[in-house]
């Protein structure tokens, strides 16, 4: 079993389990969050929906967002964790899933210092390029982020930032890789499977 931690706001005997959620623009991430919540109980946080909720706002920190989410760039990390806590604060529960984040190494060491967290595991989903570009110039939700310009621009971020998050912590044996090409009930099934596993270690 990995680390879990005391979060501020929980008591001294409650523990706070915290799961990463990665994979390239269109791997299916939130789509398979969605079917974690309802199956196990935990609260999914998305760090793009965070900030994209920041940028309606209409807050200093939105501005900025914006521009940067524009430009294919990476927002601040200490924005993003600020962002991620409150939530987990203000969410009543003890379990989260942190989905696209941390997209690089900075990322993941501002949430470790920040919150003083570390994850349980990496849930990664795999998918070939090609197949994450035709989701998302399939999908229609009105995301400003979703031509092939800027789609191409995500994953030439995701793979120079992202892909060294997943080799470190790989390293210390807390990825577990899904197959995200599958059909989406597919996938959901591999999902299960870790998270079963995840119970049987506690319980034991």
């Amino acid at each position: 079993m990995g680390t879990t931690v005391d979060a501020q706001n929980t008591d001294a005997n409650q523990k706070v389990t915290v799961i990463f959620v990665l994979g390239g623009p269109g791997s299916g991430k939130g789509t398979q969050c969605a079917n974690i919540v309802q199956h196990f109980g935990y609260t999914h946080l998305s760090a793009g929906d965070l900030l994209r909720a920041e940028v309606k706002a209409g807050s200093e920190n939105g501005t900025m967002i914006q521009k940067m989410i524009k430009e294919g760039k990476i927002v601040p990390s200490e924005v993003t964790v600020q962002l991620l806590q409150r939530a987990m604060e203000e969410s009543g529960n003890d379990k989260f899933l942190i989905d696209g984040f941390p997209r690089n190494d900075e990322n993941r060491a501002a949430f470790e210092s920040i919150t003083g967290m570390d994850p349980e595991f990496i849930l990664f989903f795999e998918c070939p390029e090609e197949e994450m570009e035709r989701r998302l110039l399939g999908r229609n939700q009105g995301r400003e982020d979703d031509n092939i310009e800027t789609i191409r621009k995500r994953f030439r971020v995701y793979l120079e930032s992202t892909l060294p998050v997943i080799n470190y912590y790989a390293s210390k044996g807390k990825v577990r890789k899904i197959d995200a090409a599958k059909p989406i009930e597919a996938v959901f099934e591999d999902v299960k499977s870790v998270f079963s596993s995840m119970k049987d270690q506690v319980a034991a």
